[in-house]
């Protein structure tokens, strides 16, 4: 059974409530889905609500993951990525609504044992970004770390819309050559 196969079948044993399911793609996927978060939200004990919301959000939604839009990987990055963001959006408004900010206190330090597969694969991540062409991967770090639309990037770069769209693509799929899905687990 591959990866795939395999996060499949958690997602179906988790619609009926099988904890151990998402515990296996806790620990699959956790150390994938916290340097994103962490990029976006940029405050470790924030990431550590968006990824907990993140998963939350897998246990109670599981079902509306579709196979037919892309692999189970790709679906908890784009859960754990939409958390960040409104974590990001709304520290962002709570920031302008306060008049003085708290220091936020130290977070503890991050789990030893998850560090070198989280740093061999941000490393692999950094390697496939620095291959793209420079517009390509402009865009894609500027929709997936700062969540802005392919409209938005396209006035702040004051390029073509269809011209965005065909960068985020082309960089995407390189991408995917470069990460393919068995490699995901």
């Amino acid at each position: 059974m591959n990866g795939q196969e395999r996060d499949l079948q958690c997602l179906l044993r988790l619609q009926v409530g099988d904890e151990r399911a998402l515990e296996e793609l806790y620990d699959r996927y956790t150390p994938l889905l916290y340097p994103v978060i962490l990029r976006i939200v940029r405050i470790r004990g924030e990431a550590e609500d968006a990824l907990q919301e993140a998963w939350l959000q897998v246990w109670r939604r599981a079902a509306t993951y579709d196979p037919r839009r892309g692999t189970v990987a790709a679906w908890l990055l784009t859960v754990a990525r939409t958390r960040a963001l409104d974590r990001y959006r709304s520290a962002a408004s709570r920031k302008r609504a306060e008049e003085q900010i708290d220091p936020e206190p130290p977070s503890p330090p991050a789990d030893p044992a998850a560090a070198p597969v989280r740093d061999q694969l941000a490393k692999r991540v950094r390697d496939a970004l620095s291959t793209l062409d420079p517009r390509q991967r402009q865009v894609i770090e500027i929709a997936y770390f700062e969540g802005l639309s392919q409209s938005e990037i396209a006035d702040r770069l004051k390029a073509p819309l269809g011209t965005v769209k065909s960068w985020t693509r082309q960089g995407l799929m390189r991408l995917r050559e470069m990460f393919p899905q068995e490699e995901w687990v």
